[in-house]
């Protein structure tokens, strides 16, 4: 059984799908070796134009497969590390994409497996879908980078909380809270995400591959932003799409993008 599902639709969207229900989608140990070969495929992939992640059953991820730990018992700290980071760093690499990331919370994402929502560029939960870290509750630090993603993506204020306390949040809460971009009921929320992904498939490509370079920059300041700007705009603007672009709104009609 493959852990890990590629479907990859005509319009470029690519729908990776965390497939070990039984086990709530842990990622485990060869889901994990799938996920790193998947995102270096995606990396040299030039037909893809967005990618969405989603769980299969109901439950998006319930984190990393910790059952290692209990079996093999008390370990030096360092070779702990390394493994560690390679994990982190596996998963993390959705982060490097050029192309927009999507999550689709169909369920339970904890742990690590929320905090690997949080790293696509955009984050839809089913209404009822639980949110959690409850790592202290565990015993355990934080990791995956839950102490930069959490207060990224809703502040500083809702990252203390969820990582000191362990509080919950349903997916229609985590949407108040600004922690997800919108929560949908559970039966609509792969077909809005699908909507919303064939949007972004359907503009540009490399306008929006440059637009989301610029964003993930974090720009220091003002005049930062104008000198990426001032690079990436001509860029597009010497492209055959920005020409196709002009041409369909001026003569009312759906472009239709190469990537050229």
């Amino acid at each position: 059984m493959s852990e890990l599902l590629v479907d990859r639709a005509d319009d470029g969207v690519v729908l990776l799908t965390l497939n070990h229900p039984d086990r709530r989608n842990a990622m485990t140990d060869a889901m994990t070796a799938q996920w790193r070969q998947t995102m270096s495929d995606l990396a040299a992939d030039r037909d893809a134009r967005c990618v969405v992640v989603t769980g299969a059953g109901t439950a998006f991820s319930s984190g990393g497969d910790l059952t290692w730990i209990g079996e093999r018992g008390a370990e030096v700290v360092s070779p702990l590390r390394d493994r560690m980071l390679t994990f982190y760093r596996t998963w993390l690499a959705i982060t490097e994409l050029e192309i927009p990331t999507i999550a689709a919370v169909n369920g339970p994402a904890v742990g690590a497996g929320l905090c690997l929502a949080l790293a696509c560029d955009l984050v839809y939960a089913a209404d009822d879908a639980k949110l959690l870290a409850p790592f202290t509750s565990l015993g355990l630090h934080p990791g995956m980078a839950a102490t930069y993603l959490l207060p990224r993506r809703a502040g500083a204020g809702l990252a203390r909380e969820m990582l000191l306390t362990g509080r919950a949040f349903t997916g229609a809460e985590a949407a108040v809270k600004g922690l997800v971009n919108d929560s949908f009921p559970r039966n609509d929320l792969m077909p809005q995400v699908r909507e919303i992904a064939g949007k972004i498939a359907h503009n540009a490509p490399i306008a929006t591959r440059l637009t989301k370079v610029a964003l993930n920059q974090d720009h220091q300041d003002l005049e930062a932003a104008l000198r990426w700007e001032s690079l990436a705009q001509p860029v597009t603007m010497a492209s055959s799409d920005m020409m196709e672009g002009l041409a369909a709104h001026r003569e009312r009609r759906m472009p239709k993008f190469t990537g050229s």
